[in-house]
């Protein structure tokens, strides 16, 4: 079953490579890829072939075991994440689901850090240490916001979140909060605006910038695979997770493309101001919220 899932997912990261070219084209007055196949539809798998049967460059003063080794990490924990798709028979009872995801997120920190690092080059390494800081300031409001909502439900579990929107979404009650998750998914998966690692005009591709064929392929699939994951977590906790309709899977793809919509409309922002987003804005309104919550919690739970 696992395999299944990871197979789709592989298959919908081309297309949202393909979605993502598409509407940034006509964002930009252009066409987007239209050759190949009908209406471009073969250009992911094209693209595909070609990263993975390009040849493997590497520096020379490289760490070559580690800069080997960071990409296939990456790729890795995106594919422990999806361990965490809820199905309803479930294959494993994943009943501190939100905490796997917490763990998983932290650890992407060191692949980033080591794939920057190991590559032995300057525009690398800054790409990496502002990736890095930028990840850990927003992994720290966006587990808050998460700890809101789980007060709602009284546990870990993914499930629980159909069982308790069954009349009226979390993101109606919430909303506030939506808004400061759908920022710090950004933040998270390092889009525009916030994509600071991989900023063209000082570093430019950031800490990926050494890597070339398979390794940057695993990279790609990776930052992908998250955004399609954050975009099925996002309808899961606040848009009503119910799984057997297929509405579910229509506001998965909602917010795929609104990710690449935001892309394509607004500008990157200076590093100091994103910063100051998450400590001064995001982290003291759900602290503030958190707290809100929980008071009530306690007064409903021994009224």
């Amino acid at each position: 079953m696992y395999l299944f899932m990871i197979i789709c997912v592989l298959i919908s990261v081309s297309f949202v490579t393909l979605l993502e070219r598409k509407v940034l084209g006509y964002i930009q007055l252009r066409k987007g890829p239209n050759k190949l196949g009908f209406v471009g539809i073969l250009q992911p798998f094209s693209d595909g072939l070609k990263l993975f049967f390009k040849e493997q460059i590497f520096p020379n003063k490289s760490n070559f075991l580690i800069y080997f080794l960071s990409p296939v990490f990456l790729l890795i924990l995106s594919f422990f994440l999806w361990c965490l798709f809820p199905f309803l028979f479930n294959v494993f009872n994943f009943n501190y689901g939100i905490l796997f995801f917490m763990v998983c997120t932290g650890m992407s920190v060191y692949g980033i850090m080591l794939a920057g690092w190991s590559s032995n080059s300057n525009y690398a390494l800054l790409g990496s240490l502002r990736s890095v800081a930028q990840v850990i300031s927003y992994e720290v409001s966006m587990i808050v916001i998460i700890l809101c909502l789980v007060i709602f439900i009284i546990s870990y579990n993914l499930l629980f979140f159909m069982y308790y929107q069954y009349m009226c979404w979390f993101m109606f009650m919430c909303f506030p909060l939506f808004f400061c998750w759908m920022s710090s998914c950004l933040a998270e998966t390092n889009r525009p605006p916030f994509d600071f690692a991989e900023g063209e005009s000082e570093l430019v591709s950031g800490f990926n910038v050494e890597y070339s064929s398979g390794g940057f392929a695993f990279i790609f699939l990776s930052e992908y695979m998250n955004i399609i994951f954050m975009s099925m977590l996002t309808v899961i906790i606040y848009m009503g997770c119910d799984i057997w309709s297929m509405l579910f899977y229509i506001k998965v793809i909602f917010i795929v493309f609104w990710f690449v919509w935001i892309r394509g409309v607004l500008p990157r922002f200076r590093y100091d101001k994103l910063m100051y987003l998450t400590w001064k804005l995001f982290l003291p309104l759900s602290l503030n919220l958190f707290l809100f919550y929980l008071v009530i919690l306690i007064y409903f739970l021994y009224l």
